[in-house]
């Protein structure tokens, strides 16, 4: 899986007159301050994609072969769809009942998968942002179930004293309670790796390569190639809840790496090319990954399903329903086409921010390791839901 964003008011200037201590002659009348300005604060930022407001829009185009695949991801989400609550506030479960019965009579051809796409739902935009997509994939790396020489980067379990609680500022999110019994933010990247949890029987398994390990950590799951040369598949169960940063971000801005040149293979080769190994650079990153071993059939996406390589993608929730269909259409021909909404990710974030699964192996590494295109992104709605929105729009104009 992938993941998570105000502006305060400033006082621009107050000037203030002298008083006048000599009784001859008078004074010049003190001019008078200018006045008090305080610059008006920013509007905050819309929340969920109902804030940020949609715009219908025609069914484009997409290939028939996609289509079979969506419509057999959007089956296996259908459950998840109805019972949960849509954080992103455009559908309530009852809308997608309709939809979920049909599907499960479509016939599983290309034709008939694509006109249920193109015919039943209603097509819209989220906001007026265009869509940025990324790609991500399931990457094999050596790794041990023991410790061993040569393989010395704890893969950890999630621990049992990360919790949600409310800190002291009034935030709640993930944290621990220190030994006061107040909540604090949970240890960083750093202090883990500086042995924050050592000793507490949370190791997982044992990577050999702590670069590989980390970007194992960016996709989510992964394999672990063992010693004996079996596979052990691991994916995401949890976060430190402290902020992802983005190493190919601060490389580009610090003009290490030029833009457009940040791909993996480039920050990789940077990276082991510092004497360090590239670990303080990784440990700007504050984000801390916790894995569980996966024994079904792929790694599993935020709605606790296997994920479908060229079909999942991940989005934030509170902009697009998870189990939603996405039609994507950004530079490149690679990402074009009909996806469903079936993880999350901590640098997935903002309406239009998605993140494509491309599955394991060589072709889904070139593929996703080098993805990254603006261009257009619309949802597939219950027509019930937009027409609901559109009337509570109406009802709120003045």
């Amino acid at each position: 899986m992938r993941f998570p964003r105000f502006a305060s008011a400033a006082l621009l200037g107050l000037a203030v007159a002298a008083c006048a201590t000599r009784p001859l002659p008078l004074p010049e009348p003190a001019p008078a301050p200018p006045p008090v300005t305080t610059a008006p604060p920013e509007p905050p930022k819309p929340a969920t994609a109902a804030a940020v407001g949609i715009t219908l829009a025609e069914p484009r185009s997409f290939a028939v072969d996609a289509a079979e695949r969506a419509l057999a991801a959007f089956r296996l989400s259908c459950p998840a769809l109805v019972r949960r609550a849509d954080a992103s506030g455009l559908t309530q479960g009852v809308d997608w009942a309709p939809l979920c019965e049909e599907a499960r009579s479509v016939s599983m051809t290309p034709a008939e998968a694509q006109r249920f796409f193109s015919d039943r739902f209603a097509w819209v935009r989220v906001g007026s942002e265009p869509a940025f997509a990324t790609g991500y994939w399931e990457p094999e790396i050596l790794g041990s179930r023991t410790a061993a020489p040569g393989f010395a980067v704890p893969i950890y379990r999630t621990p049992a004293d990360l919790i949600r609680c409310t800190r002291a500022d009034g935030q709640t999110g993930r944290g621990r309670l220190d030994e006061a019994g107040q909540c604090v933010f949970y240890w960083t990247r750093a202090e883990i790796e500086d042995g924050a949890l050592a000793g507490r029987g949370l190791e997982l398994a044992w990577a050999a390569d702590p670069i590989d390990m980390f970007f194992l950590e960016i996709q989510g799951s992964g394999r672990l190639r063992l010693p004996d040369g079996t596979v052990m598949r691991i994916g995401y169960d949890n976060q430190n809840g402290r902020q992802y940063v983005g190493i190919g971000r601060l490389l580009r801005e610090r003009n290490i790496l030029p833009p457009g040149g940040a791909d993996m293979d480039s920050i990789k080769a940077w990276m082991r090319a510092q004497p360090d190994g590239g670990r303080s650079l990784m440990r700007e990153n504050l984000s801390k990954i916790f894995f569980r071993e996966l024994t079904g059939p792929g790694p599993l996406g935020a709605l606790n399903l296997p994920v479908t390589a060229r079909t999942t993608v991940a989005a934030d929730p509170m902009f697009v329903p998870l189990g939603a269909p996405v039609w994507l259409d950004v530079a490149g021909t690679d990402a074009d086409g009909l996806w469903v909404a079936q993880d999350t990710g901590g640098a997935i974030k903002g309406a239009n921010r998605f993140d494509t699964f491309w599955g394991a192996g060589l072709e889904a590494r070139r593929i996703a390791g080098s993805l990254s295109a603006r261009g257009e992104a619309l949802l597939l709605l219950p027509r019930a839901s937009v027409d609901r929105l559109r009337n509570a729009s109406a009802h709120a104009q003045p």
